[in-house]
């Protein structure tokens, strides 16, 4: 790979993903981060303090040469998106944004790439105070897709599930089991991808190579209701869930939605990629959780 440089990489997926870097041993590593978050690792990395949203800052990445491959695991906005279009033209080989399952909006079908296009979609101007996630998202793809002249991959994932998890989103329904809480789920069947915070870095680290381009949807292969969740939790636990339609808000479910919200991702097994299972890390994952492991 060479050359790679990371916005957000020093926590979750985003660590994983230098530390999987620093054991193949062949890549010149910085990461680029406002240095709030202490950067400890296994092998030396290089560290700019900066603020992504600063184009002046992004101009500081540049005095250090050409980049092979840039992962940007922070950016929220087309303001952010359309800085680095003009700082990296000419400066990087292969642009890997970081985007969302958000793009898309739940139905019951298995959502493909061409379900939301970055293409076509109308750009507006701002930051990311002044957008939804779900739109920042589309924008900052839109800005990217519409207006670089480097190669850029979209890797759209699903929520992301591991012991780090600093939501902690999974850790609500287990506590809430094990405390006999309600859990609020407008619609306990409906069916929702899920990822590891694992793999995410492998599939990060493949696509830095993977004769791909474009907008890539990245998930565990196999789908969850959050009654199917709670069902595993309850078997691993001993306790019983309570399941209601609505709750107060503490107590509503982080997984609640209205429909299914599942992603195709025949387009990067097509390329080569193979997905693990959700039933290879979820159940153990839980079970980590349940003991305090996690």
């Amino acid at each position: 790979m060479g050359k790679v440089l990371i916005f957000g990489g020093t926590r979750y997926f985003g660590k994983k993903l230098v530390e999987l870097l620093l054991r193949e041993g062949e890549h010149d590593v910085t990461l680029a981060t406002r240095g709030n978050t202490p950067v400890i690792f296994s092998r030396r990395v290089k560290h700019l303090t900066l603020d992504r949203t600063s184009k002046a800052d992004l101009l500081r990445t540049v005095s250090m040469g050409d980049w092979d491959v840039i992962y940007d695991n922070i950016c929220y906005s087309p303001d952010d998106a359309s800085s680095a279009v003009e700082v990296f033209d000419g400066h990087v080989g292969r642009y890997i944004l970081t985007s969302t399952l958000s793009v898309y909006n739940p139905i019951d079908r298995l959502l493909t790439e061409k379900d939301f296009d970055p293409y076509t979609y109308s750009i507006k101007k701002g930051s990311s105070a002044v957008f939804t996630y779900q739109e920042g998202k589309r924008q900052a793809e839109a800005v990217l897709f519409q207006r670089a002249n480097f190669p850029v991959i979209a890797m759209r994932i699903p929520i992301v599930l591991g012991p780090d998890d600093y939501t902690k989103r999974l850790h609500f329904h287990v506590n809430h089991v094990k405390e006999g809480l309600p859990i609020g789920v407008p619609n306990p069947a409906a069916r929702l991808s899920f990822i590891s915070s694992d793999e995410t870095a492998k599939f990060l680290a493949w696509l830095s190579q993977a004769k791909i381009d474009g907008p890539v949807n990245a998930a565990s292969a196999g789908s969850l209701t959050v009654r199917q969740i709670l069902s595993i939790i309850q078997e691993i636990t001993g306790q019983i869930a309570v399941i209601q339609t609505d709750t107060q808000p503490e107590h509503k479910s982080p997984f609640g939605v209205p429909a299914d919200w599942v992603m195709d991702t025949s387009k990067a097994v097509q390329a080569g990629y193979s997905f693990n299972s959700l039933s290879d890390w979820f159940p153990e994952l839980v079970r980590d959780i349940a003991s305090g492991k996690a």
